[in-house]
């Protein structure tokens, strides 16, 4: 039977608690440093706290370690680690090779999607040099992660099914450092791609004007998780470490449903990672969370609108379009229920996004704070706030119990309660015992003694059912059952947290040189060697990292396409070019800020790619 992971983001303790109760069956969090969000870091004794939550229910919690390193941080990561190990974390998120060099403690190593992971090779050499799981590109097709899987069946592969893409593969991404000097590899990416942007040709002429041409829509994979599962992914990552709780609530909610829909269609077939079922309070609707319009991405192959040209920031719902406008309100053509504090957005004559508060709520008749100036009939609205889901999950959201079923049997001096939680099974069956005189009833007990057991308040465990053999026929105190209950809970409790801690996160790695040679790439600084033992695992002579040295090459490496976005892909559209006022489209094509500075396009036709250089 196939373990299926849903694994979401945690931005801080908060969002790591919310993901459990809303149906995680792992947690990925940044530690105090080296992780590749600089604004999400948390302290060791956070994630202690974390762990212990998060293992009552077989749960884990991932740590990102996902930054190239340089020389003087090398003894405070490696001192990190052993912390980490020490508190019961499950595996790190690796990027820097030099970690492979360093005194570990035998903790799993999940190669980050940093490392870039979206061939069979890099996948089987990763693997051979002991990473039990590798983070894939975004980028892959259902078809591409089936070949890896195929070729390297005994690697677990972790792939994205949610949220902001970055448009270069990551850990190839340079123009955050180029430009800004924040390094995208050191966790303090600035956000390049989501910037105004001209496209010019050769000759000057303006082809696009300010717009967010790098930017790309949001992914969502939550109907399309079935193929994932069938290409051979096992672990199904939520994006999202700077997102708020409330994200993260919705979010993980929306896709544990859809998991366990799979599941109950296929139960001897598949089963979840951890323990536990959730109750929510809402119900779970990705659209309502920010979002900047969805796409599959390259699940089957390239597709058309990838892209969000028009502006980088969430649409949110679509809720109607603007009917008749008054001086200080206007309504809204359609079905949509509204609420005081609502936040709505549209495109205005110049195609720019426009946000403002609906101050007062009277059916579809809105009244603003102010009324924004370029409102018209006719505009389509979006909401991107909605006040009533946000009220839902600001409070106690979701509610995860482990069902049990207990047996209460008779022994030689007193009773015993024993039970095994439903799920991913423990080692053994769970079992308290308590002296107690055997006193004969004089009335039939089963009834209270299933209502004493079954008062399970307070824990994260619910009865479905006691098991009393038909010939009990004993008196027991409320007291002692009280207290059989409460040793069960308890032994519960332990032996769960001491089966989290798998012996495959303790076992030790191979240490064996790669059989593989390291895959190859056209300019050293892409290898992103910072540190003196990175240069040893690699053979190098020296660090060759951009952010040490630069490079003269590209400084973003996309499978976005702008040729074929923009309907001149000469394989796909027949070699067409476009028109402009100063005759036809001529390569090669740049960028431009709105500072002036440029960047040159490369089509990479034969590995289907779009790259960019700096124009210094």
């Amino acid at each position: 039977m196939r373990s299926l992971e849903l694994l979401a983001p945690a931005k801080n303790l908060e969002c790591g608690l919310a993901a459990i109760d809303h149906g995680a069956d792992a947690v990925y969090i940044g530690a105090s440093r080296f992780g590749a969000r600089v604004a999400a870091g948390n302290s060791v004794e956070d994630i202690a706290q974390l762990c212990q939550y998060a293992h009552q229910f077989s749960a884990k919690v991932y740590v990102t370690v996902n930054t190239i390193l340089y020389d003087d941080e090398l003894s405070a990561t490696q001192q990190l680690i052993h912390r980490l190990y020490d508190i019961g974390v499950d595996a790190i998120l690796v990027q820097d090779m030099g970690l492979l060099r360093m005194d570990l403690p035998p903790i799993a190593l999940h190669a980050s999607t940093q490392t870039d992971n979206r061939t069979v090779e890099k996948v089987r050499w990763l693997y051979d040099f002991g990473f039990r799981r590798v983070v894939l590109a975004r980028e892959l097709s259902a078809d591409e992660i089936a070949t890896i899987h195929e070729a390297v069946p005994d690697v677990e592969l972790e792939v994205f099914v949610h949220g902001a893409l970055c448009v270069s593969y990551s850990g190839l991404c340079y123009a955050s450092e180029h430009c800004f000097g924040r390094s995208a590899n050191r966790g303090a990416c600035a956000q390049f791609c989501r910037m105004k942007f001209d496209l010019i040709d050769a000759d000057g002429c303006e082809l696009e004007h300010q717009r967010h041409l790098l930017s790309l829509k949001d992914m969502n994979l939550s109907s399309h998780l079935q193929e994932l599962i069938d290409a051979g992914a096992t672990s199904f990552k939520i994006e999202g470490r700077l997102k708020d709780a409330s994200y993260v609530k919705n979010v993980t909610a929306a896709y544990n449903e859809a998991l366990n829909a799979i599941i109950r269609h296929h139960p001897d077939r598949y089963c979840r990672a951890s323990r536990g079922q959730c109750t929510y309070t809402f119900r779970p609707d990705l659209h309502k969370t920010f979002n900047r319009g969805f796409t599959t991405y390259f699940l089957h192959g390239r597709q058309p609108d990838i892209f969000s040209p028009d502006t980088p920031k969430a649409l949110g719902e679509y809720v109607g379009k603007v009917k008749e406008l008054r001086r200080d309100s206007f309504n809204v053509a359609g079905t949509t229920s509204f609420a005081n504090g609502d936040g709505l957005c549209f495109f205005n004559d110049d195609n720019e996004l426009e946000g403002f508060r609906v101050n007062r709520a009277e059916g579809n008749r809105l009244f603003p704070q102010q009324m924004p100036a370029n409102l018209r009939s006719g505009i389509a609205l979006y909401r991107n706030n909605d006040q009533q889901f946000e009220r839902l999950l600001s409070r106690i959201s979701s509610e995860r119990r482990i069902p049990i079923r207990m047996q209460l049997r008779v022994t030689t001096d007193g009773f015993s309660l024993s039970a095994e939680p439903a799920g991913k099974p423990m080692r053994t069956l769970v079992e308290a015992t308590i002296a107690c005189e055997h006193q004969e009833a004089a009335k039939p007990q089963q009834e209270n003694i299933v209502r004493q057991l079954s008062k399970l308040g307070g824990t994260i465990y619910e009865c479905s059912g006691v098991d009393i053999p038909d010939s009990f026929d004993y008196f027991i105190p409320n007291s002692v059952l009280s207290e059989l209950r409460r040793r069960l809970v308890e032994t519960l409790t332990i032996q769960s947290r001491e089966s989290s801690i798998s012996s495959e996160s303790r076992e030790s790695r191979s240490s064996r040189k790669s059989s593989f040679p390291a895959p190859a790439y056209d300019h050293p600084y892409l290898y992103n060697i910072a540190n003196r033992l990175s240069c040893e695992f690699y053979g190098a002579d020296a660090p060759t990292a951009y952010e040490l040295k630069g490079g003269a090459g590209p400084i973003m490496h996309c499978r976005h396409c702008l040729r074929y976005a923009l309907g001149h892909c000469r394989k796909t559209f027949g070699g067409q070019t476009a028109d402009c006022s100063n005759g036809e489209w001529k390569e090669p094509l740049y960028l431009r800020l709105g500072d002036g500075r440029q960047f040159r396009l490369e089509f990479d036709c034969k590995h289907c790619q779009m790259n960019v250089y700096a124009e210094d």
